[in-house]
């Protein structure tokens, strides 16, 4: 089953609550990693299923939310001539995680692949994805308090409510959905 997000409140007419919506499932799964990670030798069918939808997360929807921010988002701030250069740094140090996160969440589907198909690592593989999973979730946990505490309140501010609208049918096309771009008394009306 594919997750998807969009689909409840916040809507894409709120593509910045939205955002943040998603930092709740990053959390969730890398949850999971480390779980899985701490606790299982041998994968048993309730591991393996969270395993294979937390590495399918991070492998599907993950990206999709990271060009949210580094495609739709960043560079509509980045045009903003309010725009304080303490934001501006913010930015550039939340793009920096993303490339740091790369190659951990690369080996982290590495050896989750290997898991899932022998259903055991090897102790040192065991230890690589523990590792793994542990860096991650400390970057995240700052990345996303930085993220939802500072620089999505600053881009509610400074954007337009066009420039939203633009970020939400942007967020839509990525995920092939129909968004709901306006609410007019109480009804939806679709892009």
């Amino acid at each position: 089953m594919a997750i998807q997000i969009g689909t409840t409140s916040p809507h894409f007419s709120d593509p910045i609550g939205l955002l943040s919506d998603c930092h709740r499932r990053v959390e969730m799964f890398l949850g999971s990693l480390r779980a899985i990670g701490d606790t299982c030798d041998i994968l048993n069918d309730e591991g393996l299923r969270a395993l294979e939808n937390a590495l399918r997360y991070f492998r599907q929807a993950a990206p999709k939310h990271t060009a949210d921010e580094e495609v739709s988002l960043f560079p509509r701030l980045r045009q903003c001539s309010s725009l304080p250069n303490s934001t501006l740094a913010l930015i550039e140090r939340l793009e920096r995680d993303h490339t740091w996160a790369d190659p951990l969440h690369a080996l982290l589907e590495e050896l989750g692949a290997l898991w899932i198909a022998d259903r055991r690592l090897s102790a040192k593989q065991r230890q690589e994805f523990r590792k793994a999973a542990a860096q991650l979730q400390a970057m995240y946990s700052e990345h996303i308090e930085l993220e939802d505490s500072v620089l999505f309140p600053a881009a509610n501010q400074m954007l337009s409510a066009e420039e939203k609208r633009e970020i939400g049918l942007e967020m839509a096309a990525r995920r092939n959905v129909a968004p709901v771009v306006d609410v007019v008394f109480g009804q939806e009306r679709r892009a």
